[in-house]
């Protein structure tokens, strides 16, 4: 058997994909079957909202925990290999966020941040699912 070399960082990085992730889409599969209409990656407002629907005037960020530094989720740790550059690079993105979000709200945008621990709790059990979808989609009518 012919030994292959180790995937390096930067190719398993390359990789990863920043649309039409697995939790994006199963969010918008619920939203377009309980008949929310919505754009998908929307350019013209700030941060480019992975979902924006214009009814409600509803921005939707599917946030990946590793990425934004979802608080308190095991899913969200800095790599110990180059610790310094993972530390900098994800605070940006932090604080990008943060921009983005304010900028929305000052131009009338509701926000709502989907963070992917959440989904992916929703993708494995249908109570789960039932509940916080409830809440969720309450959230957007109420923002109207």
């Amino acid at each position: 058997m012919k030994k292959h070399k180790p995937m390096t960082r930067s190719e398993n990085m390359a990789r990863v994909k920043s649309a039409n992730t697995k939790p994006e889409i199963f969010l918008r599969k619920l939203l377009w079957h309980r008949g929310f209409r919505y754009r998908v990656n929307y350019s013209k407002l700030p941060g480019k909202p992975d979902i924006y629907i214009p009814k409600y005037n509803t921005a939707i960020f599917v946030n990946g925990c590793f990425w934004h530094m979802h608080e308190n989720c095991k899913l969200s740790s800095i790599p110990k290999n180059n610790y310094d550059f993972w530390k900098d690079k994800l605070e940006r993105n932090v604080e990008r966020d943060k921009k983005n979000y304010k900028e929305l709200e000052n131009m009338g945008v509701n926000v709502i941040v989907v963070w992917g621990c959440e989904i992916k709790e929703m993708m494995k059990d249908d109570l789960i699912l039932a509940e916080k979808l409830n809440r969720f989609l309450n959230i957007v009518i109420a923002k109207r």
